[in-house]
Order: C-alpha cells, then sequence, then structure tokens
C-alpha cells in the first residue's frame, strides 16, 4: 500500500518561501538541509527546494521556468475557514478567491505563496 509522504515544490526564493510557510501559516521546520527543506504539517511533509538546485539535487531533468504552472494545488484545513483568510489577510497574504460553501457542505478559499503556487484553505470533509 503507498502512502503520500511528502509533497515538494520548486521555489524561486528558498528563505522567502521559508519565511512565508514558517511565518504566515506557523509550520515548524522540520529538517534544513541547505536547498531543501521540510516542514512539519502532520500526516504529510510539505518540503521545498531552490528551483536553481533541483536538477543537482535530483539528477532529474528540469524545465527551469519562473511560471507558476498551476497543475496542482497544497490543501489546509482548518476549523474556521473565515477567519483563518481574514488572519491572512492581515498578513499581506494574496486571496485568489474568498470563501464560499460548496453544495456539499465544506467552504473553501484560495490564497497564493510567493511563487504563486495555489493553496485550499478549506473545512473539513471528514464531519
Amino acid at each position: 500500500m503507498l502512502k503520500m509522504r511528502y509533497l515538494i515544490l520548486y521555489v524561486t526564493n528558498l528563505e522567502t518561501s521559508l519565511t512565508f510557510y514558517t511565518k504566515t501559516f506557523g509550520l515548524n521546520i522540520r529538517g534544513n538541509h541547505g536547498t531543501y527543506v521540510e516542514l512539519d504539517t502532520g500526516q504529510t511533509i510539505l518540503a521545498m527546494i531552490q528551483r536553481d538546485n533541483v536538477q543537482e539535487l535530483t539528477g532529474l531533468t528540469y524545465k527551469s521556468s519562473q511560471e507558476s504552472s498551476q497543475t496542482f494545488e497544497i490543501g489546509f484545513v482548518t476549523d474556521d475557514v473565515f477567519t483563518m483568510i481574514e488572519d491572512l489577510r492581515s498578513k499581506g497574504v494574496k486571496i485568489i478567491k474568498e470563501p464560499i460553501t460548496k453544495p456539499w457542505g465544506q467552504t473553501v478559499a484560495y490564497v497564493a505563496d510567493p511563487d504563486g503556487h495555489y493553496i485550499e484553505i478549506c473545512s473539513s470533509m471528514d464531519e
């Protein structure tokens, strides 16, 4: 059985992204390995690597691009989406989509990180 253990973001500026996720979201650093950093988010680790070091560290061919592809999103669950969005707004985070309640009852909003990665802030579907 496979389990998702981590997600790695390729970022333009590691320090900027690290500050964003630790200061804005309050995530703790789990491991710092220079150009690769892991953050504790619960069961899944959110990691990031400086774009300039992707090929060196992974051995994979990587097409460098400053544009965000928006081919995925990161999802964070919270008890109060509206309060979280207001907190993020007060910290200067770009709000892409204000909170709305979906027909299935989940409240969802979207923000962006410094590289433009979409971040979903949502209520739990487990209730």
